[in-house]
């Protein structure tokens, strides 16, 4: 059958000038930046809109001016004045001015949907933000940082997509009810990214049409069209009959299998998401600092990643995924049972422990517990595996109800405070304080010296200050904490061999239409 399906023959062709994706769009709910937080709706915004800074595709790791051409600092770090790059337009033709970017950051706050904590952490509330972000002349705007914060960290979380700026006259004239565009821009866009919205039907199709004024000139590909196609099988069929251009959800085997067809390749990149082992601190026996170190030495990790994981993730051991500026990828645990055994005999457990593994009800993560619950059963600890599906297992982890978990986390915006607030910084452990958005507090780890750091780093000034900071964060999280941090993923996907220039980052947003050629 696999030989079959090599030797298929193309029999159909996407237009020279359109770019076909295969993709299951059925996430995408919304295209308005202030409220999108999706993975299908984050990487269409990324194109249809621009931000005062971003990451280029020729280098994920650098934060450069989008629309923004330059910017300074005060000497007292809380303010920063942007000048805006001359003679822009928006799709409209409406000119891009400094009140679009005031408008555009008030109205994320004021609308406070599920992305607008990112920028909300400056300290803007939608009492405060007209007077924090303001319009000095067309060109130039003043950012007033009203949290203890590096205006650095600010710069990183102005690229996240719900500080996109839209075109503040477009959106207006769609007002209603005083609804800021709300509803109108659900299902239209105002943006001035490489590409336009021209049409989306939800689980159907989405259709971009190239920006002739794009800042950087017009992309290559006159129309991007993604297709809803949910079922695997499905896009890789299209996608070796030449009826797409890439097919964005493949699996391992499926990639594997596009190995004897020489009209399509398979390709991956890094993502975000990392899968990680958590002990409940409350626990009297994962508590123990020797049991936490036994778990690093007993994941099976090569086993695992030459497996059921192959080609979906790699083996990575600290807490800031690999692939973004400050990350470190030093792997020093490695499965090794006499340690491990020496570990929890030097913990002095009870012959009869047993702890209870909570994941959730797919592979991989299935596969993942019954990969540790062996491990643990060769260390002469039983343990049950309760399976369960998000809506079940993340409430009971919020409130510190499960002793070992087999999770996934993943960055909101590409700064390493990001993930470091999540996995370093607990200000109040108590059960009442509810710092449920807080890995450290649902295992119930007070994080003490580590939060005073994590607050140090994300208000230094100095970026190669702050990525030292970040660096001693990763190591002491790593040698000494709840989490036995295993894996990061890998985004993979299948395109056609005369398709060139689709980069795909490490965030959910990072897909870049504007490069590919044919």
């Amino acid at each position: 059958m696999l030989a079959t399906t090599a030797a298929f023959p193309a029999i159909a062709e996407t237009p020279a000038d359109t770019f076909v994706i295969a993709r299951n769009t059925a996430d995408a709910i919304t295209l308005d930046p202030a409220e999108c937080f999706e993975f299908t709706g984050g990487r269409i915004v990324a194109n249809l809109y621009e931000r005062l800074f971003l990451f280029e595709p020729d280098n994920l790791t650098k934060l450069v001016g989008g629309i923004a051409e330059s910017y300074e600092f005060s000497d007292d770090g809380k303010k920063i004045t942007v000048k805006l790059r001359p003679g822009l337009t928006f799709h409209s033709g409406n000119p891009i001015t400094a009140a679009d970017v005031a408008y555009s950051l008030g109205r994320a706050v004021k609308l406070d949907k599920t992305p607008a904590f990112i920028i909300k952490q400056i300290g803007w509330t939608p009492e405060n933000v007209d007077e924090a972000v303001v319009a000095v002349d067309d060109t130039t705007v003043e950012i007033n940082i009203l949290a203890d914060m590096s205006p650095a960290l600010v710069l990183n979380l102005l690229s996240a997509g719900v500080a996109s700026i839209v075109d503040m006259k477009e959106v207006q004239k769609h007002e209603v009810d005083g609804d800021m565009g709300y509803a109108w821009l659900k299902d239209h866009s105002a943006g001035s990214g490489p590409y336009k919205l021209k049409t989306w039907k939800a689980n159907e199709v989405v259709m971009l049409d190239a920006f002739d004024d794009y800042r950087q000139g017009k992309p290559a590909m006159n129309r991007v069209v993604i297709r809803h196609v949910a079922e695997p099988s499905a896009q890789r069929l299209l996608l070796e009959k030449g009826d797409v251009d890439a097919a964005m959800e493949l699996t391992a085997d499926q990639l594997k299998g596009l190995s004897g067809n020489s009209d399509v390749s398979a390709e991956s990149y890094p993502k975000g998401y990392l899968m990680y082992l958590a002990s409940n601190m409350d626990h009297p026996v994962l508590s123990k600092p020797e049991v936490r170190e036994a778990l690093k030495y007993m994941v099976d990790y090569d086993g695992m990643v030459g497996s059921f994981l192959d080609g979906q993730y790699k083996i990575h051991q600290n807490f800031w995924p690999s692939g973004m500026w400050a990350a470190a990828t030093d792997t020093p645990y490695s499965h090794n049972m006499e340690k491990a055994k020496a570990l929890i005999a030097d913990a002095g457990l009870d012959a009869d422990t047993k702890i209870t593994i909570d994941t959730l009800n797919k592979s991989p993560f299935t596969e993942v517990a019954q990969s540790v619950q062996a491990s643990l059963k060769e260390l002469g600890i039983d343990s049950e595996i309760i399976l369960s599906d998000g809506a079940t297992l993340w409430p009971k982890y919020r409130a510190r109800k499960h002793e070992l978990i087999v999770a996934r986390w993943g960055p909101d915006y590409s700064d390493p405070h990001s993930n470091a607030d999540a996995f370093a910084h607990n200000p109040n452990n108590d059960f009442e304080a509810k710092l449920t958005g807080k890995l450290t507090w649902r295992n119930a780890w007070p994080a003490d010296g580590l939060t005073e750091l994590t607050d140090q780093a994300a208000a230094e000034s100095d970026p190669e200050v702050r990525e030292e900071i970040y660096a001693k964060l990763q190591k002491m999280v790593q040698e000494d904490s709840p989490f036995t941090i295993m894996f990061q993923a890998i985004g993979t996907f299948g395109q056609r061999a005369n398709v060139e220039g689709f980069v795909n980052g490490v965030t959910s947003d990072q897909a870049y239409y504007k490069t590919v050629t044919k």
